[in-house]
């Protein structure tokens, strides 16, 4: 009798403790332009990111004055498809407000 299971392969597996690492996460970032309301970008922070009317005022104005910020930080697929959305989201809207992905 052995103390590990046997596998398919005929060998013998030995219990003990995988350890995972966490998923790598990315910056989800709205770069300013000169043609986009402010009201709009508030709105899309409000949307696809969960905030309230002052947290999305303050991003927006961080935006407007920096060029750039962060609106939150996720695993890729969630980053991928908030980047997606709020592009899409902008197209549709006929403004040129980019959102991008940046590796933390």
């Amino acid at each position: 009798m052995t103390t590990g299971n046997r596998n398919p392969g005929g060998g013998v597996l030995e219990k003990g403790k995988t350890r995972l690492s966490p998923p790598p996460l990315y910056k989800v970032i709205l770069i300013n332009d000169d043609f986009t309301p402010m009201d709009f970008v508030v709105k899309v922070l409000r949307s696809f990111f969960a905030m309230n009317e002052e947290m999305a005022t303050r991003i927006m104005l961080k935006i407007h004055t920096e060029g750039a910020s962060v609106c939150g930080i996720y695993p890729s697929d969630i980053a991928m498809t908030k980047v997606q959305q709020v592009n899409e989201f902008s197209r549709q809207n006929q403004h040129p407000l980019k959102c991008v992905m940046e590796k933390e």
